[in-house]
């Protein structure tokens, strides 16, 4: 049975319903909604319950009151011998503290909502939002040592993000465990709220259905709600992957890609750049990821993008008069920026001509800030973590120097225009470190023995004799040794796997992960006992804070502790989404 609820005030006498339980409330507990920002409200109750038997108020006042909207009952949900109801669409427009009181029979659920406001006027023009996705402390240390190298205990040079002014402690925990992914941090980023692993844009309710959750309202939907600013989301990974989909998308699975490529343009972002170009392709196209016929190439550029596939388009597209530029460099992932530009491995021959990421950066800003009423930019360098699962820290800490350059793009920006804020920051932490170092010319044979740590690590040989930023090797006699915390059975090598990305572990006949044996006769090569279950093929994100970096008018907001969910108030905030800025 379906039917409109009528709900009753809290101090309506109710029947004992003994079997229910109001066990859910969507927005979660201690929500931060922005005011006037669309959301769904829903309640999940533990059993099934009598549509007159319910009640839920908002401070007191029948919620369809407060909310200004009737409400969905729902019997029975699909997977699940319970009840529910749901409001689509709604908002709150006042600030301020709101207790929502669920009740059914005698058994009561109560949340509280803070609704904030925002100034009134942008305290920034432009915002650009970096990050290194699985950015941890040892990266940054490793790139710095890397590309600057290091004398006498000091770093010869800084990295770009040094030089942020302000700086906070990140807390990435999802709404359902302390460990998380990219899908649920970078959704926190972009929305405000905090959610369930694996979701984007919405809050992960108990149906089967991905596209059924209660939504929240997206960065792009808000500013483009709001404001006339220009959107800009640029990555080395699919386009539809967790980090750049958070900017825009709504789904519980974050596997969901070719819906997500619908979603990016609803939105339409002014400047879209990084792979993923199969779920584009109409799937009679070889290649394709679609099941349907859709051609988004020819949809986004009847809606006036000009597309680049190469490094050599997107320079000539910087002259496009429409601004608006859709770059698809793969089909999948792009390649690190060590096969790319170095090595020429992983998919380089089939794609030898990408873009990196402080060159499509460099022409996104460009674009973007054609536009008066300014924009907001995302930048993602999505082989950090694509490369540290793995254990691949060569490939990861190459793609962090290539990150920081990235950074240094929008700060010399913002140098010429300060009205833009930069911010610098992770989505979540690899459980790594530095060690110490692994010097070739120890004597022996014996690997393991070649680690020094202590006074025995003294310091690595990289060198940087073109000033390019980039180590000219990074198989040099005497190197960086990381290690991680975490990951299943394999063989350390203790060097750089130049043939390609590595591939720790690969499957039995049982399904299980174990060691990955091509890389056993590798000369001192050790077998390292993993230490998550055998189900898995590559080290996971570790629980750690991240470090956030900003720089720009309202970075002074960005101090101490934060939750994900804070920093998209601060966003929030500087840019005024909670004012209408257009007509």
């Amino acid at each position: 049975m379906r039917g409109l609820l009528a709900l009753f005030a809290a101090t309506t006498c109710l029947a004992s319903v003994a079997a229910a339980q109001a066990t859910t409330i969507y927005p979660l507990d201690r929500a931060t909604i922005l005011a006037q920002s669309p959301f769904d409200m829903k309640v999940e109750f533990d059993g099934v319950v009598a549509e007159g038997d319910v009640s839920v108020t908002i401070n007191g006042k029948p919620a369809a009151e407060v909310l200004g909207s009737q409400v969905e009952f729902i019997e029975k949900e699909p997977d699940a011998e319970a009840s529910a109801v749901r409001i689509k669409g709604v908002a709150l427009v006042q600030p301020g503290s709101y207790e929502v009181v669920a009740k059914a029979g005698d058994e009561t659920r109560t949340v509280t909502w803070d609704v904030y406001g925002t100034a009134e006027t942008p305290k920034a023009k432009n915002v650009i939002f970096l990050v290194g996705d699985g950015l941890s402390v040892a990266h940054r240390t490793a790139a710095r040592i890397m590309s600057k190298g290091m004398t006498e205990g000091k770093a010869n040079g800084r990295l770009n993000m040094d030089g942020l002014d302000r700086m906070a402690f990140i807390g990435t925990s999802s709404t359902e465990a302390v460990a998380t992914d990219s899908a649920n941090t970078m959704s926190a980023y972009m929305t405000g709220h905090k959610t369930a692993v694996n979701a984007l844009g919405v809050y992960a309710d108990r149906t089967k259905d991905s596209m059924d959750d209660p939504k929240v309202e997206t960065m792009a939907e808000a500013l483009r709600r709001q404001t006339g600013r220009s959107i800009g989301i640029v990555t080395t990974s699919e386009l539809q992957d967790a980090t750049p989909a958070a900017v825009a998308a709504h789904t519980r699975r974050r596997a969901d890609k070719a819906e997500i490529t619908g979603m990016l343009f609803d939105v339409t972002p002014d400047v879209i750049m990084g792979g993923g170009s199969a779920y584009f392709l109409p799937q009679s196209t070889p290649g394709s990821k679609r099941k349907d016929d859709k051609d988004y190439i020819k949809m986004f550029q009847d809606a006036g993008y000009t597309l680049a596939t190469d490094k050599t388009q997107l320079e000539s597209a910087k002259g496009t008069n429409s601004g608006k530029i859709l770059g698809l460099f793969h089909t999948a992932n792009m390649d690190t920026t060590l096969d790319r530009e170095f090595l020429r491995k992983g998919t380089v021959e089939k794609f030898p001509n990408q873009p990196g990421l402080a060159e499509m950066a460099e022409i996104a800003i460009g674009q973007l800030s054609k536009n008066q009423d300014g924009f907001f930019l995302m930048v993602e360098a999505a082989n950090i973590d694509k490369m540290s699962h793995p254990l691949d820290w060569d490939r990861a800490v190459v793609d962090t120097i290539e990150f920081d350059k990235a950074v240094g793009v929008a700060m010399e920006f913002a140098r010429n225009n300060p009205d833009t804020l930069v911010v610098a920051t992770g989505d979540h932490t690899h459980g790594v470190s530095i060690i110490g170092t692994v010097d070739d010319e120890k004597p022996g044979d014996d690997m393991r023995e070649k680690v020094g740590t202590y006074a025995e690590a003294g310091f690595p040989n990289y060198t940087d004799e073109n000033g390019d930023g980039y180590p000219d090797r990074v198989d040099v006699s005497r190197r960086l040794f990381l290690s991680a915390n975490n990951g299943p059975d394999h063989y350390e090598t203790f060097r750089p796997k130049l043939d390609g990305p590595f591939v720790p572990a690969i499957q039995n006949e049982a399904k299980q992960y174990v060691a990955n044996e091509a890389y056993k006769d590798v000369p001192g090569a050790v077998l390292v006992q993993g230490n998550i279950p055998r189900s898995g093929d590559s080290g996971v994100h570790s629980v750690d804070d991240i470090v956030l970096q900003a720089t720009g008018p309202g970075s002074e907001s960005f101090k101490g502790y934060m939750e994900q969910s804070d920093v998209y108030r601060v966003l929030a905030d500087v840019m005024a989404l909670g004012t209408k800025q257009t007509q």
